[in-house]
């Protein structure tokens, strides 16, 4: 994925101890963040979320970045605090997913 569109997953360790991944990845002409952790490490998710928006919107000069949920995750809470929006619903391989979007003008640091 990094050779193919210069960006793609992370790992995240802590105290050499493996606590997530996440990152960037292209969907549809688009660029999805994504953040898989560990339930005792999610209150490190604020800190990477702002560390992988700043890398789209600095070093990728990307306009916006999306994050997919199902329509099941209804706590969304830490998206809005970041300025996602939703935008509209996409279906992928037959699967319902809410998109929600942050413009770089919207980016809260």
């Amino acid at each position: 994925m990094w050779e193919e569109s210069g960006f793609g997953p992370w790992a995240f360790v802590l105290d050499d101890e493996f606590i997530g991944w996440g990152g960037l990845q292209p969907e549809g002409g688009e660029v999805d963040l994504g953040l898989v952790l560990s339930p005792k490490h999610w209150g490190a998710g604020p800190v990477l979320s702002r560390r992988i928006l700043m890398y789209a919107f600095e070093e990728l000069d990307v306009d916006s970045v999306i994050a997919l949920l199902p329509p099941s995750r209804t706590r969304v809470a830490a998206l809005r605090r970041l300025g996602f929006r939703e935008d509209g619903e996409i279906l992928i391989e037959d699967q319902r997913f809410v998109r929600y979007r942050l413009l770089r003008s919207d980016c809260r640091p």
